[in-house]
């Protein structure tokens, strides 16, 4: 299964920003890995520019919420882990991004606030811009008092001919799986799928029976029963007979479009952590979150997990 190694955490100023942090402690803790925790200070550039002889401030307000972090810190137990602590002072999710990438982090985990949907939280915001631009999954919690997450959804993409896309599939169920043997949780692995040009197959001018097109979505949808269940057996040769058993991921293939089916069910099962990916042509920098990713993101209220083509290229640069 996946393991992390180097994971950085992002402080906001959440009401519930110590229940976010102790699951970033928790992963490094499961992990043995490096958990490196940062503060972001946007107005250090605006003091520079209206106060030239303001050094001494920014040093303070440096000092200062590097103690803030530290108080935060000491209020968890870390279990010996390894703890850095930074502050940044440039633009936030550039300075973020810099961060993942000279030093090689492999998991960004920051809380946000969800007054009424994500993505009033998320639109211009910092995290939509990491969920854009930050080459490591993104694991965005949503800060409230629980003690790990009951129901882990996963949604898969079909793209038979596009070995980046399975390759992301893989990715992602190694991730959820990961995340639900950790977290003794419930793993729902779901793929929405339709027809193609169902409406179009049904019309009179065509001439197919109802006999003959359901005919013709039965078919596919065996197809894809088969393609998922080889993906997931596929995801499953790395993991020992006895975990597999203790896993039982449980799947669901829904009739539908994926932007609308799969919020309805994380809905349905009280989902608390969505595992998605995000899509991309190889080798383009710059990929935007995918536009079935954003639709899904707009309608859902709990925790996700973003995840990244292999090849995928930040437009940040160090």
């Amino acid at each position: 299964m996946k393991r992390f190694s180097n994971i950085l955490y992002i402080v906001g100023s959440g009401p519930n920003e110590i229940t976010a942090f102790k699951r970033a402690v928790e992963l490094a803790g499961n992990n043995q890995a490096k958990l490196t925790v940062a503060g972001v200070f946007e107005d250090i550039n605006q003091l520079k520019s209206s106060m030239p002889t303001a050094a001494e401030l920014i040093d303070n307000i440096i000092t200062q919420r590097h103690i803030e972090i530290q108080k935060m810190v000491n209020e968890v137990s870390t279990n010996h882990i390894e703890i850095e602590i930074k502050v940044f002072t440039g633009k936030a999710y550039i300075d973020i991004v810099q961060e993942v990438i000279k030093f090689d982090r492999d998991m960004l985990i920051k809380a946000i606030e969800l007054p009424e949907s994500f993505i009033e939280t998320l639109l211009g915001s910092t995290d939509l811009k990491l969920l854009r631009k930050c080459p490591c999954p993104v694991w965005l919690i949503k800060a409230k008092k629980q003690e790990g997450y009951k129901q882990i959804l996963v949604g898969l993409s079909y793209e038979p001919d596009n070995p980046e896309n399975q390759a992301m599939n893989l990715q992602m169920l190694t991730m959820a799986g990961s995340l639900a043997l950790a977290e003794f949780s419930e793993l729902h692995i779901v793929h929405a799928w339709r027809l193609p040009h169902e409406s179009i197959l049904r019309s009179a001018r065509l001439g197919n029976t109802n006999s003959e097109v359901e005919s013709m979505i039965n078919k596919e949808e065996e197809i894809r029963k088969t393609w998922l269940e080889n993906t997931i057996e596929q995801s499953m040769k790395t993991i020992a007979s006895d975990t597999k058993s203790y896993l039982q991921p449980q799947l669901h293939l829904i009739k539908g479009s994926a932007s609308k089916t799969i919020p309805e069910f994380a809905k349905s099962i009280g989902a608390e952590l969505i595992v998605m990916g995000t899509v991309g042509r190889s080798g383009i920098s710059g990929y935007l979150v995918g536009n079935t990713a954003e639709i899904i993101l707009n309608q859902i209220n709990c925790s996700v997990l973003a995840i990244k083509p292999q090849a995928f290229i930040s437009p940040i640069k160090l």
